[in-house]
């Protein structure tokens, strides 16, 4: 199958939505299949920060720069220029593509060409949890859009409550990919103390500074690991300076990400709001740690039953948490046990970047199928 996968996001930055187009199109290129990744890309900040990394050989296709846009408490790099979307159309029309599977749809403006007449079969998938302040204005652009696709899917409940604010029409929830091939052959980043490690980028919404208080409060013998970077990483820093109990790592590489993940004792996602999926949380139990996070419902969902919840921006309960994990990875027990990292991460298995690819395989065939009877979805 000839399949063009469409991302609105920067493909130079590292970001949720973007792992998930790269990892997708990776496995489904191991299923045999010929994928190519089209969205904006900056070389330079893909030398400055790393980027996502991709195939040795990727099929990629650039449509243009990207733009940073304010979006449900982030800024989403993504390309505003009209032509970027009319390049887009085109190189789908002329290219010979069984079928194009859209990434955030919601997104401005990537996806937009393909709004009148669609030129193959289209998925669309959607991952936002929140509408955000572009959707209301570009909601006849969104609706034209969404009314294209042959299958509308959605990573989760609250991404397909956030879709049907947005654009009518009917959801299937299909989650979000994990890949665990990832942290099979990473090489641990170990130190003496239990190691909390935070991913993310660096923004109120994602609750740095909630951990950051949170793990002040613990007395007992830790270092807190803070990966990424962000709006609030120099206010954070001066709150919280390099420390032998807090570490500050900026962004990293996905190897370097591995090796922190699969080092750490414990992972803390710790966000206040707008989390539709938990592929961190994910991420966190296939490399074997243990996991606190906020009780969110994308967080809930992905965990499983696997992970201590405690409520969004409670300190003190954070830090309660973090202490019994940190307890618990010391001695061996409780959620750091043998028995319990190991069910951790079988749970995680089952939302494997390779099952998830032949699960939209079936996505694809639909959709070429209600195409070629003339049906939207």
């Amino acid at each position: 199958m000839k399949i063009a996968m469409l991302s609105p996001y920067s493909l130079s930055r590292p970001g949720g939505v973007q792992g998930q187009v790269l990892g997708l199109a990776h496995a489904l290129r191991q299923l045999g299949h010929q994928v190519t990744v089209i969205g904006p890309e900056d070389p330079e900040e893909r030398d400055r920060t790393g980027g996502q990394e991709r195939d040795p050989n990727p099929d990629t296709f650039v449509i243009g720069r990207p733009t940073g846009l304010r979006s449900n408490g982030s800024v989403a790099p993504v390309t505003i220029s009209p032509l970027a979307a009319i390049k887009a159309e085109r190189f789908v029309r002329r290219g010979g593509f069984d079928v194009l599977h859209l990434h955030e749809p919601l997104a401005p403006v990537a996806a937009y060409g393909f709004m009148v007449s669609p030129p193959v079969p289209m998925v669309g998938t959607y991952h936002r949890a929140g509408v955000s302040r572009w959707v209301p204005v570009l909601k006849p652009l969104v609706y034209l859009v969404g009314s294209r696709l042959q299958v509308r899917v959605a990573v989760s409940e609250a991404a397909r409550e956030t879709a049907l604010r947005s654009s009518k029409g009917e959801y299937e929830v299909l989650f979000n990919g994990v890949d665990m091939d990832r942290f099979a052959h990473a090489r641990p980043a170990h130190t003496d103390p239990p190691t909390v490690l935070f991913l993310g980028r660096h923004e109120t919404r994602k609750g740095l500074g909630v951990l950051l208080d949170a793990f002040a409060l613990l007395e007992r013998p830790a270092v807190l690991w803070v990966a990424g970077d962000g709006p609030q990483s120099e206010v954070q820093r001066r709150r919280h300076p390099e420390s032998d109990r807090v570490k500050w790592f900026g962004t990293l590489g996905e190897r370097e990400v591995d090796e922190r993940l699969t080092g750490a004792d414990v992972l803390c996602a710790p966000s206040l709001r707008g989390e539709s999926f938990g592929m961190v949380v994910l991420e966190g139990m296939a490399a074997r740690c243990a996991v606190v996070a906020s009780d969110l419902q994308g967080y809930r969902s992905a965990a499983g039953g696997h992970a201590t919840l405690v409520p969004p921006g409670d300190v003190t309960a954070l830090s309660r948490a973090l202490g019994v994990a940190l307890a618990d990875a010391a001695e061996g027990s409780g959620q750091s046990s043998m028995d319990a990292l190991k069910a951790a991460q079988a749970h995680a298995q089952g939302w494997s970047m390779e099952s998830l690819a032949e699960r939209y395989i079936d996505v694809y065939q639909r959709a070429i199928a209600a195409y070629a009877r003339g049906e939207h979805s």
